[in-house]
């Protein structure tokens, strides 16, 4: 049994951009990506002007610049497969939007909690969905989403204030654990709103997709992701 169906993913063909349907869902996929790293770019930008130190706002204006390019990124792939970047991100944009109305940090630290707990599982998410992708849109969303040090700063940054003053830790864990359930509903909006995204997750008669275990298999591994988050930041989930 390979590992794909150990899993629960359907046995699949190989995926083709010129399937119509197909197409679509590539689009969707890279549209919402590209319109949460165009989201995440404005609220770590915003969130350096909140940062207590220069050192501290050139470390979080980083961060908002790899978001930057990650989404230039996508849209350069959105153009060569004929699709408006604009058009392909429009159906997201309620839900991205939506998610950060609900969750906007009062400071700093919460804003790094988000950046690193609250998008994080988003970023799970795509992950998962990177995996009934040909492959190279998956190394594309698999690059896009590449750590490049948003992690061990955020952890960094939230241990050290905890060092500081103790209190800080239980406002966070509150924090986090309100995140996951505003990060989860936003994942389940994106991935069942648009039919062919849905499409691109569930399957159809002979192409690939997840059964039913699989996919609450795959909620579990998000929440699982969130525990390990929180672990690292030194708050309880």
């Amino acid at each position: 049994m390979s590992d794909a169906e150990g899993r629960g993913l359907r046995p699949q063909r190989e995926r083709d951009l010129s399937d119509p349907a197909y197409r679509a869902a590539v689009v969707d996929l890279l549209g919402a990506l590209a319109y949460g790293e165009l989201r995440a770019f404005s609220q770590l930008a915003r969130d350096s002007e909140l940062a207590p130190t220069l050192g501290h706002k050139s470390a979080i204006a980083l961060l908002a610049a790899h978001e930057l390019r990650s989404f230039r990124l996508l849209r350069e792939r959105l153009t060569a497969l004929g699709a408006d970047p604009q058009e392909a991100m429009q159906p997201f944009v309620e839900a991205v939007d939506a998610f950060h109305s609900r969750t906007a940090a009062n400071d700093w630290l919460e804003g790094l909690v988000k950046a690193y707990v609250g998008d994080g599982i988003a970023q799970d998410f795509y992950r998962e969905i990177a995996n009934y992708v040909d492959e190279a849109t998956k190394a594309l969303v698999l690059a896009v989403l590449e750590d490049q040090g948003q992690a061990d700063f955020a952890v960094s940054a939230v241990r050290q204030a905890i060092k500081e003053d103790s209190r800080v830790a239980g406002r966070l864990a509150l924090w986090g654990r309100r995140l996951v359930g505003e990060a989860i509903t936003q994942a389940q909006r994106v991935g069942v709103e648009r039919d062919a995204l849905a499409g691109l997750l569930v399957g159809a008669p002979g192409s690939g997709g997840a059964d039913l275990a699989e996919l609450g298999r795959m909620f579990v591994r998000l929440t699982d992701q969130h525990t390990k988050r929180m672990e690292r930041l030194g708050l309880a989930a």
